[in-house]
């Protein structure tokens, strides 16, 4: 049985003490190999306790599984979280999400929006007439890339064709001439970019500050540095908006204390899985949090004195 299959197997039990089941994103994203590292230092540290990674669409289907007891820990994108709190429907949340705590701020998604290199694209403007992937459907990448394009005064409409894809299936129809641009709202490095700009020429598309003020938190502005991605030789201006590490009132003050503390005590093994890991700070655990923060991880962040 396949890990995503798994997880829905025993989705419907209750949270336990004795299983963490943390919900992740695509495996070409860096949600993934983050969960993956932190699914092994639970494993190891607190004994009896059964670990899994389930891999989904991210943010939003995320977030609604937690609500339905269906997963004890998620990562999900920051604006996302501030959705499911107030219940906007067209984001995918049909009503506020009551059940979601915050454990802590991890590290921050940069809006990446990469065009093939003969496309003729170099601007948010250029994208008009062209065929561009913007996620997968109510993704926390499809949510930013909609605002964002309704900040610059667009919409999908202005597109030659708007594909709803992951990832990786973004990435091999650019590298076969059928898409001309992808936005992907990931960590820095991330694998599927590292593998399309190792594989064909692109240009970095920037996203301006008058865009990203218009937009207003959690959008902040960020810059996805030279050489990240193979031939893209000038840092490039964009919206970053920080993840959270989401859990849910079914579990207890006790476990999420247990988790919190080992996850900032782990810091190192976090950041062999993926570099994006490099930017999860203590000083910012707190900052911004768009859900009430979990009693679990509160007690925690009062002995580091952060509270």
């Amino acid at each position: 049985m396949c890990a995503t299959l798994a997880g829905f197997a025993v989705a419907a039990m209750p949270a336990k003490a004795d299983f963490i089941n943390i919900l992740t994103g695509g495996t070409s994203g860096v949600y993934y190999p983050i969960g993956v590292a932190l699914s092994k230092i639970y494993a190891d540290a607190m004994p009896g306790v059964r670990t899994q990674v389930q891999s989904t669409k991210a943010s939003v289907e995320n977030l609604n599984l937690l609500q339905q007891g269906r997963g004890e820990l998620a990562i999900a994108l920051g604006d996302s979280v501030k959705s499911a709190v107030q219940g906007d429907e067209e984001a995918g949340f049909k009503k506020p999400l009551d059940k979601l705590r915050g454990i802590a701020a991890l590290y921050p998604n940069y809006v990446q929006i990469v065009a093939a290199k003969g496309s003729n694209i170099h601007t948010l403007a250029d994208l008009k007439g062209k065929r561009v992937s913007v996620g997968a459907p109510k993704s926390g990448t499809e949510l930013n890339a909609r605002r964002i394009f309704e900040a610059a005064g667009m919409s999908y409409k202005d597109f030659a064709k708007t594909e709803y894809l992951p990832y990786a299936e973004s990435v091999e129809l650019m590298k076969n001439r059928q898409l001309d641009a992808t936005l992907q709202s990931a960590g820095l490095g991330v694998a599927s970019l590292k593998d399309l700009s190792s594989s064909m020429e692109i240009t970095m598309v920037a996203i301006p500050a008058d865009v990203i003020n218009k937009l207003g938190p959690p959008y902040v502005e960020g810059v996805i540095p030279a050489n990240t991605y193979t031939g893209q030789d000038k840092d490039v201006p964009t919206a970053a908006i920080s993840n959270y590490l989401v859990s849910t009132t079914a579990v207890s003050d006790d476990e999420a204390y247990k988790m919190t503390k080992l996850l900032w005590e782990n810091l190192p093994a976090l950041r062999s899985a993926h570099k994006a890991a490099n930017a999860i700070r203590l000083e910012n655990a707190i900052k911004g949090m768009p859900v009430p923060l979990h009693p679990g991880a509160a007690k925690y962040y009062k002995e580091k004195g952060l509270m």
